[in-house]
């Protein structure tokens, strides 16, 4: 690597054949996996961890110190898995003392000014669109779809293979394999184009839909829903992925489309 017109600090461990274009600055305490593309006015600042074969474009501000009035400057990072896209303008901030890190998981596609804050969790396979917005310690599952302006409220969680609709203000948790939508958000149905694509088949999607209709469409309560599925449904990962993800969400489930 040879680029007389980026900055890259002398304490960066950067991978020989890393790609980095003019007018980027990487500071210390920074490590960059091989195969790596970094676009021209790039901030990569301490503490980030960039896996393999990466595309970042310019403007993106990777490993700020968090917006957060708590921070003490603690020693923190962020990560970013392997064969992640990292589109222009993102910013991603690190770790506070809470997690000590942020993290992006692999092969995830991070659109146009999306914000991810502190101590976020990302899975892997994720697609986040243009504008979307995470506020601090969130935990987002794999697949996850956020569509454009999306904005998640801190500490909220997204469950695996779940899909969030464009403008969607996220207040609650968001359980698997399910599309968010309207206003205050809502289950409006299972991911089923998303579990299609992913090889789930004609049995399990129908599994899924059943878990949700007595969770959502037959007018229990989570507590009477949740008894209900675990007397009735045969035990299965999927099944018991749902149950797991109510049972540990800390803000409560959104709710369904018949709630008032």
């Amino acid at each position: 690597m040879n680029q007389p017109l980026a900055y890259v600090h002398p304490g960066a461990k950067i991978a020989k054949n890393v790609v980095i274009e003019p007018f980027t600055t990487i500071h210390n305490n920074v490590v960059i996996g091989e195969g790596t593309w970094i676009g021209s006015n790039v901030t990569i600042m301490e503490g980030a961890r960039i896996g393999k074969n990466c595309s970042i474009f310019p403007g993106a501000v990777i490993s700020a110190t968090p917006q957060d009035k708590k921070f003490n400057d603690e020693d923190t990072i962020t990560e970013i898995g392997d064969n992640t896209t990292i589109r222009e303008c993102v910013t991603i901030n690190r770790g506070t003392a809470d997690r000590m890190k942020t993290k992006i998981g692999s092969n995830c596609w991070i659109m146009a000014y999306c914000h991810i804050a502190h101590d976020c969790i990302v899975g892997d396979n994720c697609i986040f669109s243009n504008n979307s917005t995470l506020a601090g310690h969130i935990n987002v599952g794999d697949y996850v779809v956020l569509a454009g302006m999306a904005a998640v409220q801190q500490f909220c969680s997204i469950g695996n293979h779940a899909f969030v609709t464009g403008g969607s203000l996220v207040r609650k948790d968001v359980p698997p394999f399910v599309k968010a939508a309207r206003e205050p958000l809502s289950y409006v149905g299972i991911n089923s184009i998303g579990l299609r694509r992913r090889g789930f088949t004609t049995e399990k999607i129908r599994e899924v839909q059943n878990i949700y209709r007595i969770l959502y469409q037959q007018n229990y309560n989570n507590s009477q829903a949740v008894a209900i599925i675990e007397a009735e449904m045969e035990a299965t990962p999927e099944r018991d992925e749902v149950l797991e993800f109510i049972k540990n969400s800390q803000r409560g489930i959104m709710k369904g489309y018949f709630s008032n």
